[in-house]
């Protein structure tokens, strides 16, 4: 099979096309994402036939899950549709179909070759069972403007969520010291199998750095620390938004780069950043992991 390579701000991805609808992907996913013995990535991007929109879209987790949604992989996918299904003439409108929904984009080109990608990542879901995360209703659960926030005991500390979907579930935690401090790969994997996402969640711990401008990192559901998290820098700036810490646009400062976040408060989420091809390559489609990821 012959795939590309790609990352966007660190989060990266094997992107394969594919029209192989019934094919079991997960243990495609799980061999070639291993970072030892496959290609390694954070994640198996299928580009797909579609009857609603330009091309249709699956990501498989480093361990075999699905997600829902992706806004690094869509990126990846969109400059790589345009620049390789559809090269001419230059496409700069590309929709997407998700499990999510239809995702629109707008590509930012310089002498025909993407430099940026800016897509519309759905409405912001607040209600738990839209997350979703079964909150028990104590004292400790607060609604800030529609927004569930909880504490949830992990390893005797508590910690305050913002409960919240982006197309997949989120959780954003806000600390006052820089998060590079933050014992992330410790605290990460207890909150993503906590019983109260009962299927798992993205969680983001976040830090203000300055005007509009915040400092995260993320442990992905499926995956663990990642460089970086589209829909979790989403997910981070209406977090932040409800809260009063920002404006309608900010800077998400994550390990792998920047991006750039724009909420009216009301509708849709835009997301803009880079995404870049690194190499290409033929996989061998006789191998299949030894392990899953547990």
């Amino acid at each position: 099979m012959n795939f590309t390579k790609m990352q966007g701000t660190g989060n990266d991805f094997v992107v394969l096309e594919t029209d192989d609808a019934k094919r079991d992907w997960a243990p495609t996913a799980v061999a070639m994402c291993d970072r030892h013995f496959g290609i390694g990535a954070d994640g198996l991007l299928l580009v797909m036939p579609s009857k609603v929109a330009d091309f249709r879209m699956r990501i498989f987790n480093a361990d075999g899950s699905e997600a829902r949604a992706c806004g690094n992989g869509i990126r990846c996918l969109v400059r790589y549709y345009v620049e390789n299904v559809r090269p001419t003439p230059p496409t700069r409108h590309v929709t997407v179909e998700t499990m999510a929904g239809v995702r629109e984009a707008r590509t930012y080109q310089t002498g025909g070759r993407v430099t940026s990608v800016k897509i519309g990542m759905g409405e912001p879901r607040f209600a738990a069972a839209d997350v979703p995360v079964l909150v028990p209703k104590d004292d400790h659960v607060v609604d800030i403007k529609s927004m569930l926030q909880f504490e949830l005991p992990v390893n005797g500390r508590r910690f305050t969520l913002n409960a919240l979907s982006m197309g997949n579930p989120h959780a954003v935690y806000v600390t006052d010291r820089p998060v590079a401090e933050f014992p992330l790969s410790e605290i990460g994997p207890r909150v993503e199998r906590s019983p109260v996402f009962p299927k798992g969640v993205n969680f983001e711990v976040i830090r203000l750095v300055g005007h509009d401008q915040i400092e995260a990192r993320v442990w992905e559901h499926g995956v663990g620390e990642t460089l970086a998290c589209g829909s979790g820098a989403c997910a981070i700036t209406v977090a932040a938004q409800l809260h009063g810490y920002i404006g309608e646009k900010a800077e998400i400062k994550l390990p792998g780069g920047t991006l750039e976040v724009a909420w009216d408060g009301r509708g849709e989420v835009f997301l803009r950043g880079p995404a870049e091809t690194v190499f290409t390559g033929d996989w061998p489609d006789t191998l299949r992991p030894s392990r899953r990821r547990s």
